[in-house]
Order: C-alpha cells, then sequence, then structure tokens
C-alpha cells in the first residue's frame, strides 16, 4: 500500500488533542475537530477569526440549495442542475478586540496553544495566550458544544484572563447569513427578518430557491455586568460586549444558540415564536445542566457501543473517533436524514448520501441501533418516486436510484457515474435485505420494502440485456472499481442484480402465500404480473459470472487483458491520483480504486468458499490502490478471514485513522464518514469475525499478535452481547436479553449471562 500516515494529533483513549499550531494543518484540523449531533454539524472553525484559509462551515443535515449555473447537459440522461448542502448560518460568529487590535489567528502572536476534542462530553475545548502588539497578555479558552437530544440548542463559553493587565476587551458574538459556500463562491440566504431579544438577538434566513427557513436566535449569560449594544448589518444581528477585566481574574460568557430548520415554508411568524419560545427553553435549562445531560449521553453510547484495545493506543484512539463521529453524524433521530460521505463536516461531495449508506453504515446501525437503521431505509421509501423518474430518464422501467443525493434526485452530473453506476439501486435492495435478514422486520419489508424492490428489479431488468448465447448481463456500466468505465458484464453489477431479483421473488411469494391482500394489492397498484415475476427469475437464472477453473472472477469481460500498473510505486506525492493524473490516464490499465469483486463477496459472503475468497482476494488485493475510503476496510476484514493477521492489521489501522493521520491528503474537504463507519467493521466484522448474511449470527474471533485482548458489544434482535478476544481464549456473554443461537467456529452453541469461553482457532 503506497500510502503513509501524517501523524500529528496527540494520541490519547479518550481524546484528540493538538499541542501548538501548524497553520498548514489548519483545514484539516477544521475537520477533525468537527461537531455534529444529527441535526446539525459544525467544522471547527476558529469563530474569532483565521485569515481566508479556512473553510468556515455550518451545515444542517437536508437544507440544501441548487447549484448556481445549468450544466451543458446536451444528452438524455444527463442532469441540467445539481444540488448541495448549502452552508448555513454562522452561529458561532465572533470578534475579539483588545485596544483596536482584532483578533485574527493567522497573524495574531499566539503562545501555550492547546485544543482537545473530548469523547466523554462531547466538548470542543481551546486554549491560547494572545500577545498584543502593545504588550498586553491575555489568556483565552473557548468550548463549544451540540445538544446530542434536544438537537436545536448549541452552546458556546467564551474565557478571558488578563495577565499582566486591567482594562477593557471588545467581544462581538451574533448570528451570520452572510457566510459564503465555498465550493460554488455564493452566498446562498435571504434575510426575511431580525430582531434584538433581551440579552441577544434572533434572525430568520431562507435559502434563495429551495425555499428552506432557518431561524437562529441567541441569549448571553456571564460572570460579570458588562455593557452591551446590538450590531445590524445585512443578514447579520449581534451584540457588542464591553467586558472588564482584572489581573489575574477569569471572565466568562455564555452563548445560548437555538437553531429551527423549516422545510416546509411555514409561516415567518409561527416560526419566530416557535423559535423564541426554544430559546426560553434552552436558558432555563441551563448551561451547567446541559454539560451534565451532555455527559450522561456520551456515558450511555460508551456503554453500548464502546470498542475496548488493549495494546494498541494508536488504534484505540482511532475506532473510538469513528464511533463518536458516527454517532454524531447519524443516530436515527429523523428518518428524513440520511448519511452523507462527509457527513456534516465539509462541502465535498455536496453533503450527497451516495450507495455507502447501504452497504458500508447501515451494517452499523443494524448491530447497534435498529431504530437508526430503518430510518435509514425509510428515507429510501420516501424518495421512491424520484428514482422512478430516474429510471425514465434512463430509458427504463422501474426505479433507479442516484448515484449521488440529498433530495432523492440525481445530483451527480458526471454521467459516467450518475448514468452507469448501478450500486444505489442494488445496495438499497440489499439493505432491505439485510436489514429484514437480522431485525426479522416483516411489516417494513410487506409495506415498504416490497415495492422497493419491485422497482428496482424493474429497473434492473430494463436495463440489463441478453446476449446471443442467451446470458443476461449490463453492458456499458461502471461498477464499484471506478477506474474502469463502460464496461461489459461487470462482476459486481451482475452478481448484485442476480441477488435482487432472486430476493425480490422470495418476498413476493412469501406475501402472495401469506399475505394474500397485500399481494392483490401490489398487483393492482404495481401492475405486477406472472409474466414479469419469471422474466426476473429467468433473469437471475442466466445472470454471466465469469469464473475461471481456479474460482478467479474476472472483474469485467476483458478485465484479465488489462495492461499492468505496479501501484506501489505511484509517488505518495501524486495522491488523490484525481488531481495527478489526466482523467483518461485512470482508465487504461488494470489498477483498481477499490473493492469490486471483493465486495460483493464480503457482502454475500457465505455464498462463497473459502477457496473462492481466497483466490480472488490474492488477485485483485495487489491492484488495488485503495483511492476510495472504503477499500482499506473491506481488505482488512477478508484479510483477517483468511488468516492473513498482518494484512488485516495493516489494513485496520489506515481505516480507523484514514483521517486523524490524512492518508489520503485530503481530509481537509472533511471527514471520510462511510470509511468512518467501515472502520467499525473492520473489528466487529473483521477480527471478530462477525457475519450476519446467513440464517444465524456467526463468530469467530481472531486477534491481532500486536493486542493483548480487545473487546465489542453489539446488540443482536435485542439482546446486547459481549464479545472479549484474548490471545488464547474468546469469550461470549449476553449483557442484557435472553439467550440466542450463535454459530461460534463453526459450531452451533446457545450464549445466555453466563460466560461462554472457547479457544482460538
Amino acid at each position: 500500500m503506497a500510502k503513509i500516515a501524517d501523524l500529528y494529533y496527540q494520541v490519547s483513549p479518550w481524546k484528540v488533542s493538538e499541542v501548538g499550531f501548524d497553520s498548514s494543518r489548519n483545514e484539516v484540523s477544521e475537520s477533525i475537530f468537527s461537531l455534529g449531533n444529527e441535526y446539525l454539524g459544525v467544522r471547527g472553525y476558529f469563530e474569532e477569526g483565521y485569515g481566508s484559509a479556512s473553510l468556515l462551515g455550518s451545515y444542517f443535515n437536508g437544507v440544501y440549495e441548487n447549484s448556481v449555473k445549468e450544466h451543458e447537459a446536451q444528452y438524455k440522461g444527463i442532469i441540467k442542475r445539481s444540488h448541495f448542502m448549502v452552508n448555513a448560518v454562522d452561529w458561532l460568529s465572533t470578534k475579539i478586540e483588545l485596544e483596536g487590535e482584532r483578533l485574527d489567528l493567522a497573524d495574531a502572536n499566539i503562545t501555550e496553544f492547546y485544543r482537545e476534542l473530548d469523547f466523554k462530553t462531547g466538548q470542543l475545548k481551546r486554549s491560547f495566550v494572545w500577545t498584543t502588539l502593545g504588550g498586553k497578555r491575555i489568556k483565552i479558552s473557548l468550548v463549544r458544544f451540540l445538544h446530542m437530544e434536544s438537537v436545536y440548542y448549541s452552546y458556546q463559553k467564551l474565557e478571558f484572563e488578563a495577565l499582566n493587565f486591567q482594562g477593557e476587551i471588545q467581544v462581538e458574538l451574533g448570528l451570520d447569513f452572510a457566510t459564503i459556500h465555498q465550493s460554488e463562491m455564493s452566498n446562498f440566504w435571504t434575510e426575511e427578518i431580525k430582531e434584538a431579544t433581551a440579552s441577544g438577538g434572533a434572525i430568520i434566513g431562507k435559502t434563495l430557491t429551495t425555499q428552506q427557513q432557518i431561524f437562529s436566535g441567541f441569549e448571553i449569560k456571564t460572570s460579570a455586568a458588562l455593557s452591551s449594544e446590538i450590531i445590524e448589518r445585512d443578514k447579520f444581528i449581534g451584540r457588542k460586549l464591553n467586558v472588564k477585566l482584572e489581573e489575574g481574574k477569569t471572565v466568562y460568557i455564555h452563548k445560548y444558540i437555538t437553531n429551527i430548520v423549516d422545510k416546509q415554508q411555514t409561516d415567518l411568524d409561527l416560526l419566530w415564536q416557535r423559535g423564541l419560545k426554544s430559546l426560553e427553553d434552552q436558558l432555563a435549562e441551563g448551561y451547567d445542566n446541559a454539560v451534565t445531560l451532555q455527559k450522561s449521553y456520551w456515558s450511555d453510547v460508551w456503554q453500548k457501543y464502546d470498542i475496548e484495545i488493549a495494546g494498541d493506543d494508536l488504534n484505540q484512539q482511532g475506532i473510538r473517533y469513528c464511533i463518536f463521529q458516527m454517532q454524531q453524524t447519524y443516530h436515527g433521530q429523523n428518518p428524513e436524514n440520511n448519511i452523507g460521505a462527509k457527513g456534516l463536516t465539509g462541502e465535498a461531495y455536496g453533503g450527497h448520501a451516495f450507495w455507502d449508506t447501504e452497504t458500508s453504515c447501515l451494517p452499523f446501525y443494524l448491530l447497534t441501533n435498529l431504530k437508526a437503521a430503518r430510518n435509514l431505509l425509510e428515507f429510501r421509501y420516501a424518495t421512491l418516486e424520484q428514482a422512478r423518474q430516474r429510471a425514465k430518464e434512463l430509458d427504463c422501467q422501474g426505479a433507479c436510484y442516484p448515484i449521488a443525493t440529498l433530495n432523492g434526485n440525481e445530483a451527480s452530473a458526471l454521467w459516467q457515474h450518475a448514468s452507469l453506476q448501478f450500486q444505489p439501486s442494488t445496495g438499497v435492495a440489499y439493505g432491505i435485505w439485510h436489514y429484514v435478514n437480522v431485525s426479522q422486520d416483516q411489516a417494513f419489508v410487506f409495506e415498504h420494502g416490497v415495492e422497493m424492490l419491485i422497482e428496482i428489479s424493474r429497473f434492473l431488468a430494463s436495463r440489463g440485456d441478453w446476449s446471443p448465447k442467451g446470458q443476461f448481463g449490463f453492458y456499458g456500466v461502471m461498477g464499484p472499481d471506478e477506474f474502469q468505465m463502460m464496461v461489459n458484464h461487470n462482476a459486481y453489477t451482475n452478481y448484485m442484480a442476480k441477488k435482487t431479483f432472486e430476493y425480490t421473488l422470495e418476498v413476493v411469494n412469501q406475501i402472495k402465500q401469506t399475505a394474500p391482500e397485500r399481494y392483490r394489492s401490489l398487483q393492482k397498484e404495481l401492475a405486477l404480473s406472472d409474466e414479469e415475476q419469471q422474466n426476473w427469475q429467468n433473469c437471475a437464472e442466466n445472470t454471466l459470472l465469469i469464473v475461471d477453473e481456479a474460482g478467479l472472477i474476472e472483474q469485467h469481460d476483458g478485465f484479465f487483458d488489462l495492461p499492468h500498473v505496479a501501484i506501489n510505486e505511484i509517488p505518495v506525492e501524486e495522491f488523490p491520483l484525481y488531481n495527478h493524473w489526466s482523467y483518461d490516464r485512470i482508465y487504461r490499465n488494470d489498477m483498481i480504486k477499490q473493492p469490486d469483486v471483493l465486495m460483493f463477496q464480503f457482502l454475500h459472503n457465505q455464498d462463497f468458499s473459502d477457496q473462492s475468497k481466497k483466490v480472488n482476494y490474492e488477485f485483485y488485493e495487489p491492484k488495488t490502490i485503495h483511492e476510495s475510503s472504503l477499500s482499506p476496510s473491506v481488505h482488512s476484514i477478508l484479510a483477517a478471514e483468511l488468516g492473513k493477521k498482518e494484512e488485516a492489521y495493516d489494513f485496520f489501522g489506515f481505516a480507523t485513522r484514514m483521517d486523524l493521520d490524512n492518508y489520503n491528503r485530503n481530509t481537509r474537504e472533511g471527514l471520510h464518514t462511510t470509511s468512518i463507519a467501515a472502520a467499525w467493521m473492520n473489528i466487529v466484522y473483521g477480527f471478530g469475525g462477525v457475519r450476519t448474511d446467513g440464517d444465524r449470527l456467526v463468530m469467530a474471533p481472531m486477534i491481532p499478535p500486536k493486542w493483548q485482548s480487545y473487546r465489542f458489544t453489539i446488540t443482536y434482535q435485542d439482546q446486547l452481547i459481549e464479545v472479549l478476544v484474548g490471545q488464547e481464549s474468546s469469550q461470549f456473554r449476553v449483557i442484557d436479553g435472553k439467550d440466542v443461537l450463535i454459530k461460534l467456529y463453526g459450531k452451533d452453541y446457545h450464549v445466555n449471562q453466563t460466560t461462554l469461553e472457547l479457544p482460538m482457532i
């Protein structure tokens, strides 16, 4: 693997910290120190200002805008206008002045800089000493956090301690809708209303074209009396505070912020009153109570989801950072939300959800939070109509889920992705199957899942085609390996389509047998016929998968004839390749961006023999450059299964510290959220050997030689199960619930609240 770690942050089991400030890493750190609560997210930017080398980003889940310009779409099926998660109100807006000198960390004289993100409290803390041009020294400490349950609430705390003087400092705190969306270099907000409140102010902003509204209000509480005046500018409201300081004494300011998203164009007066009431309730709860509630929330999270590693401090920090960010990004708070590739941490990928949601993120929630897992699928059901429309745009029937979306519409103007990749559609079908297999939630598949499955199968049947030899498959497609374009019979596409047909037919037949009224409604509402079902059966039975005598699956027809590239000889300075190689150069060889054949061998793991997985892993792994953040984890999981402990461990470290160590040299754009989810799978599905694609839960734990032990918990069919793995043995027990049947190292055991210990195999 050509990529190397860029180690920088302090290693600690429960926090990420930075001692001293490195300006060259500022935007990377803004991503690393991001906060979120699913409802909103904010990058770790310096609220008091940092020149221009900063992405001042505040984002709300599902709040989006349309691109300023239309794309030059000359052909049918290529979208004309994209949409994206829009940079919203800067609710942390802060200006600090001392004797007329404005604090800007880009050029100020700063010493004793320290910053930390605490996983136990969800707080981002920062402190430094500022020495002014006049020689005055002041220690400034800042804290911010987001309420994880009352998701409208956010908090900011500032502390000032004069170290060698007494005098007055000016602090401006406010709310600013004049933010610039960096990727479009435009502002997308209009100011609807703003007014001063008792000790703060409030404002409502509205997006230009989507007409979504946000109420943002703030109030200030301080430890000392001070004077303040209201400040108003275009799209801004705030207060300027004159804070008196005495040498050696600390003064603090608490800023309470309420942000309420309105996507339904509610009457302004109603939204305004709702916002003011929420701000009043937030003040009543108080800052200290909010801190206590946050600690309690995160304590509960770690009791349920923590992964403990003994003997590996780097990856202990890495995996806890991943779990922390997953919980911040999404925990099932609202089925209207989905998981963007960068979460709520940056503008890259437009905040769009991709096929990663169902294949990489869903497994995390299946074994930790089934409500969240179902909500992710409910988002796809709610956008089924848009998927139907997309299929029509591609001259097909049924429903084609977009490669990139926030609102259900296709957002990618890159035709080679939007028109050639069908991983989202088969991914949704896989997600439905996987969710029902784990949860046994038949009501969901009968009510909502079956409609999606039928429409996806229709799309696949109409998009696929038959060869003169009577073989069904897909022509002119792009699989998960996005370094191969317009290929025929991509193995992933063909295989996942085959599984989709089979599962759709299984569900339809089950409904036909057990719920005849529902079956008749499907026949009537969706015009489902016996002939159509027979066609799907024929497609499934005749789907082409090119396999040689040794069990090696050809990634696509003709892949074995491609020129070879020695990937380990590519200089690290050339990553990411999209930024350093001409576009066509990427497509002219056998270099693989991310797992393709190996991906479906992971997703449908128990369909393949150990020999099949071994021969395909050993052929494809040396060709994979891991330009996708999803890639290392899948390789680690399969390497662990095949007994390749060192390889599994190396890939695991790459995954857990993808962003912390900036492996892809693009963390500044935002966190790799789906890689963060896949890192959790690395331990549970990889080292833990968990498999959830069969008729029962499977586990076959192994342990890297460098570790003393590791521990994780999963929730399977309402049973909270603890797994403790050491070098000599593994222990299993049900912490909460009844006994559960698990296949452990190939044999069935009933695991209950008495610890079951088995020797390592």
